[in-house]
């Protein structure tokens, strides 16, 4: 009778058990088998962890273990009353001192909800979790931040000393610097007296393992940033184009430099690196070179640089050119004017040519730069200083690209306007003239300018007797 009675009574304790499982309000983050937040193992060992939850899960492993590791076995199953749960199994066998750290489950779709354990995973002869070479790591200094040399260790209970070089052994007070098995040591609020070289040192079976660290406080300031080739760059299809992105940086700074062009996901581009020193500066070179442009080159080419927090970028854009040419028109038409008297006037047509021609200027059929002092070519146009009358003619220009066989002409006439002018003014005498009452005179006027000035006489009476 007392075992029948004992039957019922295990089997509806099951189902309430299972119906509490099921419950909706349940696993709105998964749940792990173990109720730990760190477990002990030693090396060689098999870990096995099995989550649960309402939704697909995903486990987060340690850095320490390789993402294609052979002793990685994940098992997924539905599970629960009525299979509306997720389950997951995973093994790790052999579990190796590398592998210790934080182990978490989450769902996939809902990344914070997740449990986690901390598994130590102890070596005798690997009590750092971190195998290291003889050079350290370095540590990097960030203002405001705290400095962690992160000599995580195998063994919860082990024994570590930290030692700045030379023999200068720091205890941990709890307030500045911090021992935390998990993360290694910390010193809170680092100063600049704090730099120098660190280790964590711990003795197992008397022999004794080191974690050695190399504080550096990097330099983020970007001084300046230009490229090899400022404006606008023309360029013709099938030739190399080179630019050269070059940084100044303060000394120590860490610099990176990219890229953005238009064939960049083409791969068309080859890139070059290089650093030099100077006496203040740090001197970083990337030069970005296309040895055969197409048309599929042409536009917008930006160099990025970021230092830290710092950033700042520069740009060009290029111009890739079919073939080589020369346009040239008029800009004011055939026939120009200037007015005498001028400081200076300028004869410039509308050229537009690559590459750059030759430009020789012609007034009259003879070079102009010989006629005249007055002439200078300015680019591609004419600047005659001073003009003058004698400035008027035909000027001619000659543009050619010899390399390619190109050449173009063009003729520009000058007129030079002379303000009109009175020749009997300035030999005249001011003084009034008295001729006989009905006598015959003859009154010359001679005037001169450009255009040829029209004349028009005007009477202006004498005043009467006595008004005068």
């Amino acid at each position: 009778m007392f075992d029948i009675l004992f039957v019922v009574i295990f089997g509806l304790s099951g189902r309430v058990l299972t119906k509490d499982t099921d419950t909706k309000g349940r696993f709105s983050s998964p749940v792990l088998d173990v109720t730990e937040k760190e477990l002990i193992i030693e090396r060689n060992q098999t870990l096995q962890l099995n989550c649960r939850g309402r939704w697909e899960l995903h486990w987060i492993l340690p850095s320490g273990v390789p993402k294609v590791y052979h002793g990685t076995q994940i098992e997924e199953t539905r599970c629960g009353r009525k299979n509306n749960q997720y389950c997951s199994r995973l093994t790790l066998s052999p579990a190796l001192a590398q592998h210790t750290g934080s182990y978490r489950c989450r769902y996939r779709q809902k990344q914070r909800k997740q449990a986690s354990v901390y598994v130590y995973i102890t070596d005798s002869q690997q009590p750092f979790v971190k195998m290291q070479s003889e050079n350290p790591d370095v540590v990097y200094m960030k203002k405001g931040e705290p400095l962690v040399f992160p000599c995580r260790v195998t063994n919860p209970d082990a024994k570590v000393s930290f030692v700045k070089f030379p023999f200068h052994r720091l205890a941990p007070d709890y307030r500045n610097i911090i021992w935390n098995s998990r993360h290694g040591f910390t010193i809170r609020s680092p100063t600049l007296m704090d730099n120098g070289l660190y280790s964590c040192e711990t003795t197992v079976n008397g022999v004794k393992y080191s974690n050695k660290f190399l504080t550096h406080r990097p330099v983020t300031k970007i001084l300046d940033v230009y490229l090899n080739s400022t404006g606008l760059v023309h360029t013709l299809q099938g030739q190399m184009l080179a630019l050269n992105c070059t940084v100044t940086a303060e000394w120590n700074a860490r610099v990176s430099i990219s890229w953005t062009y238009p064939q960049k996901a083409n791969g068309s581009a080859t890139i070059i690196r290089r650093i030099s020193r100077s006496q203040a500066n740090m001197l970083f070179y990337s030069v970005l070179t296309i040895p055969k442009l197409s048309k599929a080159d042409r536009g917008l080419y930006k160099c990025h640089v970021t230092s830290g927090p710092s950033k700042r970028e520069t740009n060009t854009t290029v111009i890739v050119y079919d073939q080589p040419f020369i346009r040239l028109k008029h800009r004011d038409g055939s026939v120009v004017q200037a007015s005498a008297g001028q400081k200076s006037f300028r004869l410039t047509p509308k050229l537009r040519a690559f590459p750059e021609p030759e430009v020789i200027w012609l007034k009259d059929g003879m070079a102009a730069a010989e006629r005249c002092s007055r002439y200078h070519v300015d680019g591609f146009s004419l600047v005659i200083r001073d003009v003058a009358k004698e400035d008027a003619g035909i000027y001619t220009i000659l543009t050619g690209i010899q390399q390619y066989g190109l050449y173009e002409n063009l003729t520009i006439t000058l007129v030079v306007n002379v303000k009109p002018q009175i020749g009997e003014k300035t030999v005249s005498s001011q003084q009034t003239r008295t001729v006989q009452r009905g006598s015959r005179q003859a009154l010359h006027c001679t005037s001169h300018g450009v255009p040829p000035p029209q004349i028009q006489w005007l009477w202006h009476p004498c005043p009467p007797k006595g008004l005068s």
